[in-house]
């Protein structure tokens, strides 16, 4: 499971409630900004902006706690590609998913020589979760919060999964309730409170579920190739991880023809004039 793609998903769909939260703002007039920050690409998980302030909040959600490179060079690289792109100012907010003890979790600044640069951090198992509690887009990150009862935390959230009215829209943050929960508490324990039919039911599932296949295949199909061809190149892994399920389904038969990765790139190319 893919515990940031969901966070990502929330901040995209449910911008607003984020601003409230992290920026104390009621701002209405935020528009969602393209993620991808350069020609070379880097991707942000989330970049939200305020059009009555001309500002940027800027969300990362972390799962571990190292990161290549390391997450405060990460936050300056994205700081820096942001304001160059659209010149104002930036809040930059880490959130931290899961409890740990590293020490990444406790840094909020890159410093060398003379260049200093701060971010926010927010360590989600020291949050309150009562303002988790108040809007179903931050529901998924209240089973996360701070906690003397994990029964009664769960118990919370899933009465707030059931008063969301619309359909679409409490399959989808049930969904994500449950993937988050998975971070933290034991799975018998999320299906006394939470419906796991309700997940089942959400695309936002099913799209997780087909990319953990796709992530598999890829995987597979790439150990594969190695033991037939030898070290595939990184252009090339790059094309392999590019091709839908269906497409790694004929690759994974067709390899077993290859004797290079010559035979590698030329069907690639005939997969493209398909």
């Amino acid at each position: 499971m893919s515990f940031d793609n969901i966070c990502k998903y929330l901040a995209a769909s449910y911008p607003e409630p984020f601003v409230r939260w992290l920026l104390a703002s009621n701002a209405t007039d935020i528009q969602l900004l393209p993620s991808e920050l350069s020609r070379d690409p880097i991707r942000a998980d989330a970049v939200i902006r305020l059009q009555s302030t001309n500002s940027i909040l800027h969300l990362e959600f972390q799962t571990l706690p190292t990161s290549t490179p390391p997450l405060p060079l990460r936050m300056l690289d994205y700081w820096v590609r942001l304001y160059r792109q659209y010149e104002c100012p930036i809040e930059q907010v880490v959130i931290f998913l899961q409890e740990t003890t590293n020490n990444a979790a406790y840094t909020n600044q890159l410093s060398v020589g003379n260049t200093q640069h701060r971010y926010r951090v927010v360590r989600l198992w020291e949050q309150d979760a009562a303002p988790l509690l108040t809007n179903p887009a931050l529901l998924p990150l209240a089973v996360l919060a701070r906690t003397d009862s994990s029964a009664a935390l769960l118990e919370q959230v899933a009465t707030q999964v059931d008063m969301i009215e619309e359909p679409q829209q409490q399959r989808n943050i049930s969904a994500c309730v449950e993937v988050l929960a998975s971070l933290r508490f034991e799975p018998d324990l999320i299906r006394q409170y939470l419906r796991e039919e309700l997940m089942r039911e959400s695309p936002i599932y099913q799209e997780i579920i087909r990319e953990g296949v796709q992530r598999g295949k890829q995987d597979t199909v790439i150990r594969l190739l190695t033991r037939r061809i030898g070290i595939v190149p990184t252009q090339l892994q790059a094309q392999v991880q590019s091709l839908s399920i269906e497409q790694l389904d004929r690759l994974s038969e067709a390899l077993f023809d290859f004797a290079s990765a010559a035979d590698l790139t030329a069907w690639l190319q005939q997969e493209l004039m398909r």
